[in-house]
């Protein structure tokens, strides 16, 4: 045997390895996933007085559902839904203002408001929309989240626990544009989740995340407002770090928020999940490294085509372990992000985002270009 091929062979060996730990990490993770979202569910209905800050940027295939299912609430205090956008010719804001015809007894305010304050477009738009706040607990949530009528009360549950300063949500994907985005939506449903929750319940990570962080006002006040995160790629992260830094906790609900994927091209999806992954890599790169083992299916498939055999039987345990996870997910989410075929396709794209993740300096964030 030549030294080029002994050297492949080796690899190839090594490949398989990190598939085998893999695929038991995976079924552990995602027996961990099923144990927490089994977790009793607060039914009670909540009375506290809540603004939903909600920035905005562009069309959404279904962004006035996603807006409307936060106003179908079983919660039965006062709500107020502050939109903003930055543009009068955002069309999104045409949006709102359907949204605010169909729905006239609730109360939906518009913020339009171009003032910049930093670096970061969604931050400063954030700054803007305070103005209008009115109500001590306040919950921000991106634009492309659908909620189940609970959400509200489980939030509020959440943040009443002692030593809580903010509430953030699981969620799961959804894919709102043809094959593209339901390639993209798989992504949350069958590998962040499992690997965040996991992270989670071993104490080796306390996320919070812009699908929803809910904090009081004083506490907002306390970490310096949205002001001091004007300038932060990773405004979600650096905002959980400075609640964190008073001492509080961040709690997680056992609910699944859906995350609307509207990406129409691969281009899209490549531009927007390298822009997640540079920027996980940036914040966390030891434990980002060691998530390499989260693909074992790509893995499994790289190893076979060195050692066949071997491969095989690692294949199918791999696909095993990611069937287990898309049972489990969909069995709690009430829905299919997506079929069991496309998940090796979509394996091996984020695999690919994990290599290129390590040679990017610049990432694309909605047109801007962010040096990280």
């Amino acid at each position: 045997m030549t030294a080029g091929a002994l050297l492949l062979s080796l690899i190839g060996w090594l490949v398989l390895a990190l598939a085998a730990i893999g695929t038991l990490y995976w079924a552990i993770a995602t027996w961990a996933l099923a144990q927490f979202l089994r977790r009793e569910r607060p039914a009670a209905a909540r009375s506290e007085a809540v603004t939903l800050l909600k920035p905005l940027y562009g069309a959404e295939p279904q962004l006035e559902a996603n807006l409307a299912s936060f106003l179908r609430q079983t919660h039965q205090g006062p709500v107020q839904m502050v939109c903003g956008v930055q543009r009068e010719d955002d069309p999104a804001a045409e949006t709102v203002r359907a949204l605010q015809a169909r729905h006239p007894t609730a109360r939906i305010d518009l913020v339009i408001d171009s003032t910049r304050h930093g670096a970061n477009a969604k931050i400063g738009n954030l700054i803007n929309m305070m103005a209008r706040a009115e109500h001590d607990i306040v919950v921000l949530s991106d634009s492309d989240m659908a909620v189940e009528p609970s959400y509200l009360a489980q939030v509020l549950a959440a943040l009443d626990r002692p030593g809580i300063g903010a509430v953030t949500c699981l969620y799961q994907g959804r894919g709102d544009a043809g094959f593209w985005s339901r390639l993209a939506a798989a992504g949350p449903s069958y590998q962040f989740l499992v690997g965040l929750v996991f992270g989670k319940v071993m104490g080796l990570a306390e996320p919070c995340m812009g699908s929803t962080i809910a904090l009081r006002r004083s506490t907002l006040e306390a970490i310096g407002g949205f002001e001091a995160f004007a300038d932060v790629l990773a405004d979600d992260h650096a905002i959980g770090a400075a609640v964190r830094a008073l001492g509080l906790g961040i709690a997680i609900p056992p609910v699944l928020l859906a995350h609307a994927s509207a990406e129409t091209s691969l281009a899209q999806v490549w531009r927007q999940e390298l822009r997640w992954a540079a920027t996980i890599r940036a914040l966390q790169p030891g434990g980002y490294a060691g998530s390499v083992i989260g693909f074992p299916l790509a893995l499994a498939m790289l190893g076979s085509l060195v050692h066949p055999l071997p491969g095989l039987y690692a294949v199918a345990a791999a696909s095993a372990a990611r069937l287990y996870t898309k049972r489990v997910v969909d069995r709690h989410a009430g829905t299919s992000t997506a079929p069991f075929w496309l998940l090796p396709v979509r394996d091996g794209l984020s695999l690919a985002v994990f290599v290129a993740s390590y040679f990017v300096r610049v990432v694309d964030w909605r047109g801007t270009r962010l040096r990280m």
